[in-house]
């Protein structure tokens, strides 16, 4: 039987460490906070992430990184994108030999443009098939609510994606595996900042035609780019393409969505911030995942947008004016 450790005790960790217990593997969530480790095992509850929520009494936390890894094959990390390297290379020591570690995290790292799967390829320096992602509609407090879905675990050995299936499976998690972490895990990156973009509609009043606009040309944005750096094209029809970005784009409890919702009502930047408790990886990861199309010289209207309302200064109803007013094309144009 695996053993798993998840490395961060956020919504989404905590979320993650319920799945691998109620799926019977051992687990063990290593967080930052003594506050929050003391009542994860004193209550068996998160209330800062993950309010009102029971946590399976074989889940255990700690905030002793050691402590945590001891005994461990499957290694979670579910931190914010732009603190992975720092984190990672702090736990790295600590890591068994053998471990297989997995991405929660939906980000490109700043500076760098590497996917997350490269940042902990590099940082901890283990070969691809010891690297696995689990994306997918994953909105953290309907999977704590324990309500049916299903979601994606990637890697390039099958072996190991099937382990980290099984590991994860439960009477409401339905995981499937991939090959192509590539693409999986691009998808999960872009379509957190296409959420704030169908945010800044809802924001600005704009219905149901304007956001499946968004969504699709959004795909289509993340397709082109997926496919240039060498993932299946298919897999953006699938749970790591389509079905995270609708659930994301459509809920009010996507994080991204949410501040590009203030941001179409009329807030500053920082103060959409400011309303989002928790982190939204899609306004930190925009810049990133722009400049990776700029080296790929692959064209992301909206994308560009988005960047330029977070960090030009530009109004949310000229961003519109700039998407509305390109040149026409055919749909399967490049662009």
């Amino acid at each position: 039987m695996s053993r798993a450790v998840v490395f961060g005790a956020g919504s989404w960790g905590t979320a993650f460490g319920m799945v691998l217990a109620d799926a019977g593997t051992p687990t063990t969530l290593c967080g930052r906070r003594r506050d929050v480790v003391d009542a994860i095992n004193d209550t068996h509850q998160n209330p800062w992430y993950q309010e009102g929520i029971r946590l399976p009494d074989s889940l255990r936390a700690t905030v002793d990184p050691a402590e945590a890894v001891d005994g461990a094959d499957l290694v979670v990390l579910a931190v914010p994108a732009q603190t992975l390297r720092e984190n990672l290379a702090l736990w790295t020591p600590l890591l068994p030999p053998d471990a297989l570690l997995v991405s929660l995290i939906k980000g490109v790292e700043l500076g760098t443009t590497k996917r997350m799967s490269e940042v902990i390829r590099e940082v901890a320096d283990v070969p691809a098939e010891r690297v696995a992602v689990v994306t997918g509609p994953n909105l953290a407090r309907e999977i704590a609510e324990r309500q049916p879905g299903a979601s994606v675990v990637a890697c390039s050995d099958a072996d190991n994606a099937e382990r980290l299936q099984a590991a994860c499976q439960t009477a409401y998690f339905r995981p499937y595996t991939n090959g192509d972490v590539i693409g999986c895990e691009l998808a999960g990156a872009v379509k957190n900042v296409i959420a704030v973009a169908v945010g800044i509609a809802a924001g600005m009043g704009f219905g149901d035609n304007s956001k499946a606009s968004l969504i699709t040309r959004g795909l289509a944005e993340t397709s082109r780019l997926g496919v240039a750096l060498g993932a299946d094209p298919m897999t953006f029809a699938g749970l790591a393409g389509l079905g995270d970005l609708v659930a994301t784009c459509s809920s009010t409890l996507s994080r991204n969505r949410s501040v590009g919702e203030h941001l179409g009502r009329g807030m500053s930047v920082a103060a959409a911030l400011a309303a989002t408790t928790t982190t939204g990886e899609g306004v930190m990861s925009s810049r990133s995942i722009l400049e990776l199309a700029h080296k790929h010289d692959i064209e992301v209207p909206i994308i560009e947008v988005v960047v330029s309302v977070l960090y030009e200064q530009m109004r949310p109803p000229d961003g519109v004016a700039r998407l509305m007013g390109r040149t026409a094309k055919p749909e399967r144009h490049d662009g």
